[in-house]
């Protein structure tokens, strides 16, 4: 070996000893800290499930209040945006395969697609870019300005005024939307493309209905609902985190919408492996 070829494999080694364990201690310090940011939402949603079962008598109106008033935002003020979308995702879908030869259930296929797969993630993805960045500035003003403190100050849980009712009211209005995406998609998409194209329907319709089965209609629900959930608690979780000051704002919300996306896939990869194979 040349006297240059063992310097340079001397200082390869080097640099590896020395960059290996900067690496390695890198993922194992961001592994842990992203365990214990888990763990703390968990705790958190543990903390909010906890008063669903403390029920005072005091404030109960107030919460049912609060509670309705989020799925009117969450659910019904996104129609608007739901309706559309279900309606273009449907019809393409439907031209799409109604086109390609007959090769497969297309009834069983499109009612995959729609209700089981595309339905729940395109409902959440909704939910979280309208209504999980709006909770999470809402809370995060309220705890940059005071107000939560002011709550406390009062002898009031935040949690339960504050929380409860989008901890309630984000998965009920999920679920609807869910439901309205499903129906619109099926049917005013079925509707939309026979009515502007001239791709052979058939008997989609009833292929679809008799293709229906439980497991995928209750995976879409369980589905919508997890979605919810998760959407609720990571939005409150990061408007309760908010501390620092009004600048801190828009990166909680930016790391809500990234966060409850990544969440609702892994979620809908688990249902899916329980529920089909």
């Amino acid at each position: 070996m040349s006297k240059v070829n063992y310097k340079l494999e001397i200082n390869v080694r080097l640099y590896s000893n020395k960059i290996m364990p900067q690496i390695i201690g890198y993922i194992g310090r961001l592994s842990l800290k992203t365990v214990g940011h888990t763990l703390a939402q968990f705790a958190f949603a543990y903390s909010l499930v906890k008063l669903m079962f403390n029920r005072p008598k005091t404030g109960r109106a107030l919460v049912r209040k609060f509670t309705l008033e989020q799925i009117y935002f969450t659910g019904y003020q996104a129609l608007y945006i739901i309706i559309p979308i279900a309606l273009m995702i449907g019809s393409t879908n439907i031209i799409m395969f109604a086109k390609i030869p007959g090769r497969f259930d297309l009834g069983q296929t499109l009612l995959m697609l729609l209700v089981r797969e595309i339905g729940p993630l395109a409902t959440a993805l909704v939910v979280i870019l309208r209504s999980a960045t709006a909770v999470t500035i809402e809370i995060g003003y309220m705890k940059v300005l005071h107000e939560i403190d002011a709550i406390e100050m009062a002898g009031i849980d935040p949690l339960r005024i504050v929380g409860l009712p989008r901890f309630f009211g984000i998965p009920l209005a999920t679920l609807c939307l869910f439901v309205v995406f499903g129906l619109t998609a099926v049917l005013g998409g079925y509707v939309l493309a026979w009515s502007l194209t001239l791709a052979p329907m058939g008997s989609l319709l009833r292929q679809m209905a008799d293709a229906a089965t439980l497991a995928d209609i209750m995976a879409g629900i369980i589905k919508a609902l997890c979605f919810g959930i998760t959407i609720a608690v990571v939005c409150l979780y990061r408007g309760f985190m908010t501390k620092s000051g009004i600048t801190e704002i828009p990166v909680q919300t930016s790391k809500v919408a990234i966060e409850c996306f990544f969440y609702c896939l892994v979620i809908n990869v688990i249902i899916s492996y329980i529920f089909f194979l």
